[in-house]
């Protein structure tokens, strides 16, 4: 074997669950809360958490030499991000999405091989469910789901917010806005904007309870509806984050032209997700995402920003652009 070829690279993939097992270990066993208030000695953390002594000291220390704890003598504390964004009683908090990876997709993912030869879901599903029906029957599995959708949203909400031209629109609808992650951000960051969440109604309470917890309540609303059955809500400006993906192709292409029939002219469609790049080489986030689409719904899959314009193009939008938000996501733009 060649010196300058290595087996690294497969090796630190492969084993690549062990530290992220790590890292939704901690995240369900609220340590990252427990250390909000400031750094703990091994003893007392290890009491906290109720673990056992035997492998405690082995689970702090990787998570240090994962980067995700540091540590001072004995003692432990939280790295800036997990502070912000890893404690329970924060806003700002994205582990919902990890809950759910923990609880749910952790599991599923071990049929990957199963799916990909028989390009059948993975989940509850296999059991005659239906994954959808079943989430929104449950209002605890909703709540989850919806917070888990806040996490997996809450850095593209707080760049859509920044980067699109708000100035020039007064009205939006997040559509299947679940908890209001991205409503919140961009009512938070343009004052003059007013919008809300359309969602199915099970949604509803969770959306305003969000709402109220960030003195919203005056700005943002919630609009019961189904995409399915009725037309999109009217408004400036629709979002759709993290729809698109979960549906065939006929599917997306009925829900594009429901925007462009809802939007005034001059009106702006956003649609944001990890979209895979054009040349289907780079973003290996977007393309192992289309991976869970197949775990997780009958027809499922992500896609590049070229083919979302495709899409807008053929609905009527006059013009197109994709933007990168943050980290793996990138959103689409129409205009009516």
């Amino acid at each position: 074997m060649s010196a300058a070829v290595s087996p690294e690279k497969i090796l630190q993939l492969g084993f690549g669950f062990w530290g992220s097992k790590t890292l939704l270990s901690a995240i369900e066993l609220g340590l990252f809360t427990q250390l909000a208030e400031g750094p703990l000695g091994h003893a007392e953390l290890e009491k906290r958490l109720g673990l056992h002594p035997r492998s405690s000291r082995d689970f702090f220390d990787a998570l240090v030499a994962l980067g995700m704890l540091r540590k001072d003598g004995d003692r432990y504390a939280n790295t800036p991000e997990c502070a912000q964004f890893l404690d329970r009683s924060k806003p700002t908090y994205v582990g919902g999405i990890l809950e759910m990876l923990n609880a749910r997709l952790y599991g599923f993912w071990g049929s990957l091989s199963e799916a990909l030869k028989t390009g059948k879901p993975q989940n509850e599903s296999k059991a005659g469910g239906d994954i959808f029906g079943q989430l929104y029957s449950d209002p605890a599995r909703l709540r989850g789901f919806l917070a888990a959708m806040t996490g997996v949203s809450m850095g593209s909400a707080m760049a859509i917010a920044q980067k699109f031209p708000w100035k020039e629109y007064k009205t939006f609808f997040d559509v299947g806005g679940a908890q209001g992650a991205v409503a919140v951000q961009v009512a938070r960051a343009h004052p003059h904007v007013t919008g809300g969440s359309w969602d199915l109604p099970q949604t509803g309470p969770i959306f305003e309870e969000y709402v109220r917890s960030h003195g919203l309540e005056k700005r943002l609303r919630f609009q019961a509806g189904n995409f399915f059955k009725e037309p999109l809500p009217k408004a400036d400006v629709l979002i759709m984050g993290h729809i698109l993906h979960d549906w065939d192709l006929p599917t997306k292409k009925m829900l594009v032209k429901k925007a462009y029939d809802a939007l005034p002219a001059g009106g702006a469609f956003l649609v944001y997700e990890a979209l895979i790049d054009d040349a289907r080489r780079e973003n290996a986030f977007g393309l192992l995402m289309s991976l869970n689409m197949l775990i997780e719904t009958p027809g499922g899959f992500d896609y590049t920003g070229a083919d979302c314009q495709g899409w807008m193009r053929e609905a009527g939008f006059r013009e197109t652009r994709v933007e990168h938000l943050v980290g793996p996501d990138s959103m689409v733009v129409g205009i009516k």
